[in-house]
């Protein structure tokens, strides 16, 4: 256990206060919550590269916190009403996609190593933008529907174009049986 897991952890701990936060209509409190959130997501993994303490419990647990905290937030706005249903269960379905494929996968004897593509970079990041804006508008009382609407719009497309990309991938795998998806970076 070193500092870099242990900011990892806490951002893992972070997410229900978030929750709890959306949830109690404290959006002032879940947008800097949620900047503190992503401040230690940078800070964990700037200490893990610069200490030398890259770890493979927190290769797996790094991704498993920004996950939760993603996909939380996007269901909490969304049963508040903050963000269209539609979108959630983009967002929500594209992760269960993948999560499925990999179970499968792991079922089948064949573990497949998920290798993030750039579109789902670029996904995830709108993904983070959308849903800090969203906290940032209504924490500080502001109104702005057209520019929650437009980046609704495009983190659905992102979400959609990602989750084709994964599951083509997947087929090509399972397919191949070698794991060669031979999918353009």
């Amino acid at each position: 256990m070193n500092l870099p897991n242990i900011l990892t952890i806490g951002r893992i701990l972070l997410a229900p206060f978030i929750i709890w936060l959306i949830i109690s209509g404290e959006m002032l409190g879940a947008f800097i919550a949620f900047l503190v959130a992503g401040v230690s997501d940078g800070v964990d993994g700037f200490l893990a590269k610069r200490w030398d303490q890259v770890t493979a419990l927190g290769a797996h647990l790094d991704p498993l916190a920004d996950k939760l905290l993603l996909v939380s937030i996007y269901v909490a706005l969304g049963l508040g009403s903050h963000l269209p249903p539609w979108l959630v269960i983009l967002v929500v379905s594209r992760d269960l996609l993948i999560l499925g494929g990999l179970m499968v996968a792991w079922v089948l004897d064949r573990p497949m190593a998920i290798k993030p593509l750039v579109i789902s970079k670029v996904n995830t990041t709108a993904q983070i933008l959308l849903a800090g804006s969203v906290l940032g508008v209504l924490g500080m009382g502001l109104d702005f529907p057209r520019l929650i609407a437009l980046g609704g719009v495009i983190v659905g497309a992102l979400t959609v174009a990602s989750g084709a990309f994964y599951l083509r991938d997947w087929l090509l795998y399972v397919a191949n049986g070698n794991g060669d998806a031979d999918h353009p970076k």
